[in-house]
């Protein structure tokens, strides 16, 4: 069931068709996938569906012929040394395309769809779960003090009574240097208590600007 098209050395134009026909379809599966699990305004899942396609006929061409992999191998060098770095996800599905691309290109057709059927499922099934999805959630928060106030324990007894933990991520002065902005990453024990606390803070810190949101996570983080 999942034995190569292809002998050693030759290929006919009806299997290329194919090839080309399950890369294409293979990569525009994928690329759906990309879509339903990220959203997303850039060209990435375009990309994402002719890469399998572009693959399997550079293997193709390649043919057990050792000089031009290596020199293919040279180019996708140079290609990611002038690409910027994507995230996660984008480098995950990457993966994943090249290996459609790899089983199309070495005549793999069936075993090609049963590898994206699988994995696409496994996917979707995670997503549906939340399994990515954090058990704690993380708030970031930004107070202003005026720059006369004594910022190292200045909300501790507040941190103490709302958070189960809280860490002092980043001091910056603004306004010309009379104020200053405090970032802070925390874990509310509450969240029921979010107004109460920010209106504790607003006491304390005289009614400046504060602002309590989710945790930015790192687009490129693995």
């Amino acid at each position: 069931m999942f034995e190569s098209l292809f002998h050693p050395g030759s290929f006919v134009y009806q299997q290329v068709l194919l090839v080309i026909a399950s890369s294409l379809m293979g990569g525009l599966l994928l690329a759906t996938i990309y879509k339903i699990s990220n959203a997303t305004q850039s060209k990435y899942p375009i990309i994402l569906a002719i890469i399998p396609v572009v693959c399997a006929l550079i293997i193709m061409l390649i043919n057990g012929n050792i000089g031009a992999s290596i020199a293919i191998a040279a180019s996708f060098g140079i290609i990611r040394f002038r690409s910027a770095p994507g995230t996660a996800a984008e480098i995950g599905y990457l993966f994943v395309a090249l290996m459609l691309g790899l089983m199309n290109g070495m005549g793999y057709i069936a075993m090609s769809l049963v590898s994206l059927i699988v994995v696409s499922l496994f996917i979707l099934i995670l997503e549906k779960i939340g399994f990515a999805s954090p058990t704690i959630k993380d708030k970031r928060l930004r107070i202003t003090i005026p720059e006369n106030y004594n910022y190292a324990n200045l909300f501790t007894d507040i941190f103490d009574k709302y958070t189960n933990n809280t860490d002092l991520i980043r001091v910056r002065t603004t306004n010309m240097g009379t104020l200053y902005e405090l970032t802070y990453k925390l874990q509310l024990k509450d969240y029921n208590e979010e107004k109460d606390f920010i209106d504790e803070l607003r006491c304390r810190n005289g009614n400046l600007d504060i602002t309590l949101g989710v945790l930015d996570r790192e687009k490129n983080e693995m």
